[in-house]
């Protein structure tokens, strides 16, 4: 082993803090997220605009795609991330300032929800293409599975303790997000470069669109995030958890943070699973029964009435999706040059928010239009559908064994 290989995250306090800023913002995010949700189905009480929250924080992820990963590829990544960080505390600080003064309703929130879906859409991709050079390439994979830990660790604790916040009041909330943001700001301005950044590739109209290129190229890894795409498009059930936890649960703000820290901390539990059991075989296969597991776990908390039962399928389910991302993350990591991080992660990034927030979306309509339980059912039962056709459409991502192994395809 090398004796970079050997080294320690923490002897680098550029990763430290960028690795710190990540757990904040995540907090932060993940408050504002279970507090909006809860706020404005008391504001409403439509599911409906429950799946509004995941659309006006999609459509910023769709109309930036390619400007956000082209930028991040052109431009200094860690003064794009302080910025966007920066914009995200000033919008939640705003409506913690409504809040506290009585003036807020649901459009604020969706204006919020919007302007920070704004930043993360540039923040996102710009953040993952950052990481590389603040530490050794050899310690870069370790560095990836930290990051991953945090947004994992942020998701199991922030939905929680937003929903025991929200006892003091939603804007309390929104002003305990605001600090985390604002702690994130200066970690991230305090970063400084381990390893300079390579060359940028002159801007050109091709080079914008390198990223789908780059992936169009790749069945592989395009049924890979496909799959991850309409599996959790149709069975996520995230948005729907504030009527699951009042009306079908009959739980708090409490019980909702639970509910939204489960998935989370299922996926937590796998991720140190696979730490120590190494996927070396059998990937494709691996993944597929994994999605169709994640597909089980959405139709047994669809039809679930036990609030422990329903902890057990989203703790189930979140295990499950770890699995299928960390599958699709690795094959994205292994086949993409440096060069072109950003674009990809970009393009990566559009799959995942396409995913949760207009999965959200799909969910409220859905809901709206049969029922709260019939939507998650037929999501549930959807994704093992799709399990099905993508197993037929992409045999190349059935049959592969191995992660590492060199591919032509």
């Amino acid at each position: 082993m090398s004796d970079a290989a050997a080294d320690s995250l923490l002897k680098h306090p550029a990763y430290v803090r960028y690795w710190f800023a990540r757990v904040a913002s995540g907090f932060a995010f993940q408050m504002l997220s279970v507090a909006a949700g809860w706020q404005v189905y008391e504001l409403t009480g439509r599911a409906f605009d429950l799946g509004m929250i995941g659309l006006v924080q999609f459509i910023p992820s769709l109309l930036l795609v390619l400007p956000a990963g082209h930028l991040a590829d052109q431009h200094d990544r860690r003064r794009i991330v302080l910025i966007c960080i920066i914009v995200e505390c000033i919008a939640i600080g705003l409506l913690a300032f409504a809040g506290a003064r009585g003036a807020f309703g649901e459009l604020a929130v969706f204006a919020t929800l919007f302007a920070i879906g704004v930043a993360r859409a540039i923040e996102f991709p710009t953040a993952m293409a950052l990481a590389p050079a603040l530490v050794p390439t050899a310690l870069f994979p370790r560095a990836a599975a930290a990051g991953a830990s945090a947004a994992q660790t942020a998701m199991i604790a922030g939905p929680a303790l937003g929903g025991f916040v929200y006892v003091a009041g939603a804007h309390v909330v929104y002003a305990c997000a605001a600090f985390l943001y604002f702690c994130a700001a200066l970690l991230i301005a305090g970063v400084r470069y381990e390893r300079p950044p390579l060359p940028r590739e002159p801007p050109t109209l091709r080079s914008l669109f390198a990223g789908i290129e780059f992936m169009r190229h790749k069945p592989v890894v395009f049924g890979a995030i496909s799959l991850d795409l309409f599996a959790v498009l149709l069975g996520g059930a995230t948005a729907l958890l504030p009527i699951f936890a009042r009306d079908i649960l009959h739980t708090g703000p409490w019980g909702l943070g639970l509910l939204r820290a489960a998935p989370a901390a299922g996926a937590l539990a796998m991720s140190f699973w696979l730490a120590a059991h190494a996927l070396e075989r059998n990937v494709g296969r691996t993944m597929f029964v994994s999605v169709a597991g994640f597909g089980i776990a959405t139709i047994v908390f669809a039809l679930s009435t036990s609030f422990a039962l329903s902890i057990a399928a989203l703790l189930a389910l979140g295990a499950l999706d770890m699995i299928s991302m960390v599958i699709r993350s690795t094959l994205v990591q292994l086949e993409t040059p440096d060069a072109m991080r950003g674009r990809v992660s970009a393009v990566n990034a559009i799959f995942i928010n396409t995913s949760n927030q207009l999965g959200e979306f799909e969910s409220g309509l859905t809901a709206a239009w049969f029922g709260t339980v019939a939507s998650v059912l037929v999501g549930g039962i959807g994704t093992l559908a799709i399990v099905g056709l993508w197993m037929w459409w992409f045999p190349a991502l059935r049959r592969r064994d191995r992660l590492h192994m060199p591919t032509t395809q």
